[in-house]
Parts: structure tokens; C-alpha cells; sequence
């Protein structure tokens, strides 16, 4: 896919992950300025390093200084930022329980990493698209938070409010020409769901077959699908689409596949 975003500057969370080394590489490869944004800043710095016209930048999106620091050195340097995407976001890996187990720290870790940093560097990004009137934001939420599944209560509840708060950054900002949309993956290829179920050794590596049952498909994701409908939506042509949910599931929330 090629978009013309010569001249845009983009900010993409949690580059250093699969889905965003993925998002980073196609919005530099169509001439998009990118700021590669995550805690790791060596990782951080190792993506940049490859691509045209890329910078890193260390983010943590829980801090709501560095959150708007890092926005201020991207508009001070290119005096624009023209797209976000929010990207960063994490799983519980050791606390796959139901709810009555679930620890109350570990519930806050994921919220203020999932929820509470989208908005944070939203509210940042906001204030200079809406000074040029125009600009695009991005969540990456997650199909569990259109389609619940258990063990998984915070992640759940996080993406669901990840949707919802994309739906009111949409009515809230749309008139004033900041887009909002969001996109809902299913089970991506990525570092987490290799160490959950697709390596090896995968902690539920023999549940893999049952998971994917239901899945059209029938395989998981690859994080260029994810960076393919970031670009579709952060393309000139997309700008009537605003308040969008669009899962990249391969049909996992379509309907049951499997036989019952």
C-alpha cells in the first residue's frame, strides 16, 4: 500500500514492539517523519536507526510530563505533529485468573498502561493538531475489548474503554478536524503472544489449535496487517472515517466458525 504523508510527522507509542516496529517502517517507508516512541529507548533507537527520517524517543505513557514533553520536542523541532498512533499497551503474562484472584496491582499496572496512557499523550497531541485544525489519531485497542474473554479482566477493561474513549475523542474533536479511529487486532504475531502461545515452549503453546478454531482464517495475524490499516486510515482519502472501529481479526468476532 502507498500513501502520500510527505511532509506529515507521526508519533507511534510502544515502537519497539512487533505491531509498532510494523507501524513505524510503513509510515517512513511513504515518506511520514516518525517519531519512534517507547520506555525502551534502546529499542527505541535501534528501529530509528534503520529508517528514513525517523527519530527515537523514550515515552513512558503513564507519566504525564514525559508524556507531554515528548510532544512539545516533536513540535518544536518539525512544528507540527500531524498523526498519532497509540500503540503502547501491555497484557498480564503471570495473572491469567479469574477475577476473585485477580491482584489489585496488576489491575492498575494494566489500566494505567492500556487506558490511562492513551489518553494522556491524546491530551497532549490534541492541543497542536487542534491549533492547525487538522490531524489524525489512531488507538490500537484490541478485539477483547469488543468480545470479552476470561482470565483477562483489566486487559479486558481497558480496551473496552480504549473503544469508548475513541468513540468520545471523536465527537469531542472531529468538527475541529482531528479524526479519531481505532482498530481492534486479534492474535498477533508479536514478542507476548509468542511466549503465550505460538513459540515452542509457549505457556499455552497446546491450546493453540482450540484458540484459533474460531477463527475464519485459522492463523493468527502479522503485525504488517496492523500497520496496513494505520496507514489506510492516516491516508488523505480516509477523511470522512471518524469514530471507526475496525477489528483485524481474520473474522474472529464475525460469528462461530467452529462446529458446536
Amino acid at each position: 500500500m502507498t500513501v502520500p504523508l510527505h511532509d506529515q510527522v507521526a508519533l507511534v507509542t510502544g515502537a519497539a514492539g512487533a505491531i509498532g516496529q510494523a507501524i513505524c517502517a510503513s509510515l517512513a517507508a511513504n515518506g511520514a517523519r516518525v517519531f519512534c516512541a517507547d520506555i525502551d529507548l534502546e529499542g527505541a533507537r535501534r528501529l530509528a536507526a534503520g529508517l528514513p527520517g525517523a527519530t527515537a524517543l523514550r515515552m513512558d505513557v503513564t507519566d504525564e510530563a514525559e508524556t507531554a514533553g515528548g510532544v512539545e520536542r516533536i513540535v518544536s523541532t518539525h512544528g507540527r505533529l500531524d498523526l498519532l498512533v497509540n500503540n503502547a499497551g501491555i497484557n498480564t503474562m503471570a495473572h491469567r485468573v479469574n477475577i476473585d484472584t485477580f491482584p489489585a496491582e496488576e489491575w492498575d499496572r494494566i489500566l494505567r498502561v492500556d487506558l490511562t496512557g492513551p489518553f494522556l499523550v491524546s491530551r497532549a497531541a490534541a492541543k497542536p493538531m487542534l491549533a492547525k485544525g487538522s490531524g489524525r489519531i489512531v488507538n490500537i485497542a484490541s478485539v477483547l475489548g469488543l468480545v470479552p474473554a476470561r482470565l483477562q479482566c483489566a486487559y479486558t477493561a481497558a480496551k473496552a474503554g480504549l473503544v469508548n474513549l475513541t468513540r468520545t475523542m471523536a465527537i469531542e474533536l472531529g468538527s475541529k478536524g482531528v479524526l479519531t479511529n481505532c482498530i481492534a487486532p486479534g492474535s498477533i504475531l508479536s514478542e507476548g503472544t509468542r511466549k503465550l502461545f505460538y513459540g515452542p515452549d509457549g505457556t499455552f503453546n497446546d491450546r493453540v489449535q482450540a484458540m484459533l478454531s474460531h477463527v475464519p482464517l485459522g492463523r493468527p495475524g502479522r503485525p504488517e496487517e496492523i500497520a496496513h490499516t494505520v496507514l489506510f486510515l492516516a491516508a488523505p482519502g480516509s477523511s470522512y472515517i471518524n469514530g471507526a472501529v475496525i477489528p483485524v481479526d481474520g473474522g474472529w468476532i464475525a460469528g462461530y466458525s467452529r462446529d458446536f
